[in-house]
């Protein structure tokens, strides 16, 4: 039985904390159509009927088929489903990833988010930071924020919130308007952002780390293949499991094209890890 809180605020919603990240339903390298339509339409939909309610995608994944993919399975939505979305890139013909940080870019991202997604108002938009790709670094975000208070006010979206920000980055946003949740780059092993974690969790907003897994490089540690060992886990269940004992406020989307890795990961969410087995984990990430 688990002994830590299994569900959190976003926006306005209660959502369980184990939800599911739409990137790898695109292609290789998240780029073109999925090399199997039915088995990403699957997924989706066990998705829900194993309880998700938090799906985190964008219209840069694809780009649009993610978001046209959720649409084709799950439309209409259950009225307690959270989808996020993020917006402040775009694609080329060659699949790189590039800034799309202009008043104009971010607005037509929205309004095609919510065509491709079959909305009226997205609950949550997050804004990516593109000054680094993965890793966030110092940069005013103040005009693309105004973008997106103006769309708020148009009702368009309902709840902003941040991606690959730093702290004063967030810090400056909240002079602007409320910020309801923050997603970078954290894991087991990449815990530059601990500090973060707690003073956000202080204020009850949301964190999301993307590639909670570790992404396109797979977590890898002999304490962590030890951990899952002893326990009967796979070692992702144990990166995720860690990642939820970790603090109350983080929301996971972990993501697959796989319905078997899809039960998998939801069945972190029942893996209590002893205080030992924390503390040996707890390691890895030390710098």
């Amino acid at each position: 039985m688990s002994h830590f809180p299994l569900t959190y605020q976003l926006g306005d919603r209660q959502v369980g904390r184990l939800g599911y990240g739409a990137m790898q339903l695109a292609g290789a390298g998240v780029f073109g159509p999925p090399a199997n339509e039915a088995r990403a339409l699957q997924v989706l939909r066990e998705a829900i009927e194993a309880g998700v309610r938090h799906i985190d995608t964008s219209d840069f994944y694809g780009p649009h088929i993610t978001n046209q993919l959720i649409k084709k399975a799950l439309h209409p939505y259950p009225d307690d489903l959270c989808i996020v979305t993020k917006i402040g890139a775009r694609r080329d013909e060659k699949g790189n990833w590039l800034p799309a940080f202009s008043a104009e870019e971010l607005t037509r991202a929205v309004e095609d988010n919510l065509r491709h997604l079959g909305l009226d108002v997205l609950e949550v938009v997050n804004l990516r930071s593109m000054f680094n790709t993965h890793h966030p670094q110092e940069g005013a975000l103040d005009e693309q924020l105004a973008a997106l208070v103006k769309l708020k006010e148009r009702g368009l979206i309902r709840h902003i919130g941040l991606s690959n920000v730093t702290a004063k980055q967030i810090d400056d946003a909240q002079k602007v308007t409320p910020i309801v949740c923050v997603q970078n780059l954290y894991n087991l092993a990449h815990r530059e952002d601990d500090a973060l974690v707690d003073r956000l969790a202080a204020q009850n907003i949301a964190w999301v780390p993307f590639f909670p897994l570790g992404g396109f490089s797979p977590l890898q540690s002999e304490a962590l293949s030890e951990v899952a060992q002893s326990l009967y886990a796979t070692p992702m269940q144990v990166a995720l499991a860690w990642l939820l004992q970790r603090s109350p406020n983080i929301l996971l989307i972990p993501g697959t094209s796989s319905p078997q890795h899809l039960h998998e990961n939801l069945a972190s969410a029942r893996l209590t890890l002893p205080e030992a087995a924390r503390e040996q984990l707890n390691q890895i990430g030390q710098p």
